[in-house]
């Protein structure tokens, strides 16, 4: 078995594929996470630490809409808006922010998926809070994307919720990793060789 894998390792090496092969790990382990996630939810309710997920869901969704107000009310003036994080429209339309709009999975998503994926830990420290930093202000956007459609054209909101906003997570997941494989972690020599790659010119 130990000699099957070294043969893909060269093959993936001799090839230059190494590429391919951090991009069906990012699919792998983003995959696992977030089935891993639903499962979880639906099955378990987030047992044995369910009042806390529940807390801290409800914590972060009340400062979604805190910051997203901010900017919809002040900068936009397209709405009206109560303690209860409810958001009212000049034409009547109604949106609510609640638990599932904290972005907690997302971010906690991006964060395990860089703990996991390879790379230097002292670049993680600190690349890892600015990416849920990112992430964050990834859903406060979306929530003034959602209250500009909602204001505008209420009939596309389930669909831009459903479809333009919400794989806009996933985007931006993948932009982030893109940059740490390319720009943050290291050449593949550092990170995957040894000397010998390195001055090996083959």
């Amino acid at each position: 078995m130990g000699n099957v894998f070294i043969s893909i390792k060269n093959f993936i090496r001799k090839h230059h594929l190494e590429v391919l092969k951090d991009v069906a790990l990012f699919i792998l382990i983003t995959a696992v996470i977030h089935f891993a996630w639903r499962f979880w939810q639906t099955q378990f309710n987030y047992a044995p630490i369910r009042d806390f997920m529940y807390g801290l869901m409800g914590m972060m969704a009340a400062e979604v809409y805190r910051e997203s107000v901010w900017v919809i009310d002040r900068l936009l003036d397209i709405t009206r808006v109560d303690e209860t994080m409810y958001m009212y429209f000049p034409n009547r339309a109604i949106m609510y922010v609640n638990d599932g709009c904290s972005g907690l999975k997302q971010i906690l998503q991006f964060g395990l998926l860089m703990l996991i994926f390879p790379g230097p830990w002292k670049k993680k420290l600190w690349f890892i809070p600015l990416g849920m930093l990112i992430m964050h202000l990834t859903n406060i956007f979306r929530m003034i994307g959602l209250a500009v459609i909602m204001n505008n054209w209420p009939w596309y909101w389930h669909f831009s919720h459903d479809y333009i906003f919400r794989p806009l997570f996933y985007l931006v997941i993948f932009l982030l990793w893109m940059f740490w494989v390319e720009r943050i972690r290291g050449s593949g020599d550092e990170v995957r060789g040894t000397g010998e790659d390195i001055l090996d010119p083959r």
